[in-house]
């Protein structure tokens, strides 16, 4: 083993230095290790619990003897075969090793030190992460009633403003605005600040009452839009995700895009899942089915929970460390959200029939102890 000798005397900005790194969770496998245990579930990442599509696994499997060739630097035939689907030109397309690589992007293109970006708290955590790397100032607008409380968001906005993040649904919360407040927000924002309306969950929301974020684009607003293959497709191992924006602003993201920044079996897998509707409606009837039999045995328990429109949600606990170590010693993992400023709370990821029911069990008999 190699040890280390004395500290190096290196330098680093002031915003690198005072950052805290994104807390990775350990792998499934040391936390049995761990706890002498066997045969836990994961219920903790909302990952899609049916695993990915079919075909996506047999388009992968078919192109393992090119991994010698770099992957097609521009995605083009992805590229095509969503805009397809999506009804919008190629030149409105970027993507990236998962959506992000495109928060990122957004803002190393659009954000200089001092500038300032407008989100909810909590949010997603990789927002304010990367606006700090950059030197740029996050505005956090707490959340009200746990969902995005756009209109002090918009009191914000002043000549630093540069991007605000609209996570919709939102994560960890699962909860979503509606068109009209967003159509009312988007009438405060000025035309020169571009809003990110991150639906990596997008796929799963039922309320019809879900604004249309890319009509915003077709009418000229520079609104970028981000969604992903990594949860209702099943393709979290693979990172890919992809924005849609007007065309200006994708050409200024492309500008600080890595050259083959998707690699080549992500490609292949996206565009074989996007042909597998069977595979995202099993996923969604899954989703439907365990919702309502987690909510009707958590009413049954007594427990507060956070309706979603996502394929998680929050249940109030009281002491959301201790119930995930308990559950954890019961081979159930999910995540606590005190690192979310919500220490009251679980967040759980819908899971297979078997594995809603057995975190049931196991937490009836955590909250009885």
């Amino acid at each position: 083993m190699i040890t280390m000798g004395k500290d190096l005397k290196i330098q680093v900005s002031e915003n690198i230095e005072s950052l805290v790194p994104y807390p990775p969770g350990k792998p499934i496998e040391e936390l049995e290790r761990e706890l002498g245990i066997t045969g836990s579930i994961k219920l903790a990442s909302n990952e899609n619990p049916l695993g990915p599509s079919k075909k996506a696994v047999a388009a992968v499997a078919k192109s393992l003897a090119n991994l010698h060739r770099y992957p097609d630097g521009s995605c083009f035939y992805l590229k095509e075969k969503l805009s397809n689907m999506l009804g919008v030109s190629q030149d409105m397309l970027i993507f990236g090793n998962g959506s992000n690589e495109i928060i990122e992007l957004l803002i190393r293109a659009f954000l200089k030190p001092g500038d300032e970006a407008i989100m909810a708290d909590p949010s997603f955590a990789v927002y304010p992460i990367a606006v700090k790397v950059v030197g740029g100032v996050s505005r956090l607008v707490p959340l009200k009633e746990m969902r995005h409380d756009l209109k002090e968001m918009a009191k914000l906005i002043n000549p630093k403003t540069k991007i605000i993040f609209v996570a919709n649904p939102n994560n960890p919360t699962g909860t979503t605005v509606s068109a009209t407040e967003f159509r009312e927000f988007m009438d405060s924002v000025p035309e020169d600040v571009i809003v990110c309306v991150d639906e990596a969950y997008f796929e799963f929301v039922q309320d019809n009452d879900f604004p249309d974020a890319i009509s915003y684009i077709r009418a000229g607003r520079p609104v970028l839009v981000l969604r992903t293959f990594s949860k209702i497709y099943g393709l979290a191992g693979l990172r890919v995700g992809y924005g849609i924006s007007h065309p200006k602003v994708i050409d200024y993201l492309s500008r600080v895009r890595q050259p083959f920044n998707v690699n080549s079996l992500a490609q292949i897998a996206a565009m074989a899942a996007l042909e597998d509707s069977e595979h995202l409606g099993n996923t969604r009837e899954n989703n439907i089915a365990g919702l309502k039999y987690l909510y009707k045995e958590l009413d049954s328990l007594g427990f507060e929970y956070v309706p979603t429109e996502t394929n998680f949600f929050l249940i109030k606990v009281g002491d959301g460390k201790k119930v995930y170590n308990e559950l954890l010693k019961k081979g159930v993992i999910v995540r606590p959200m005190a690192s979310y400023g919500l220490g009251d709370y679980i967040r759980l990821t819908v899971g297979l029939p078997e594995e809603n029911e057995r975190f049931i069990k196991a937490f009836a008999e955590v909250v009885k102890a």
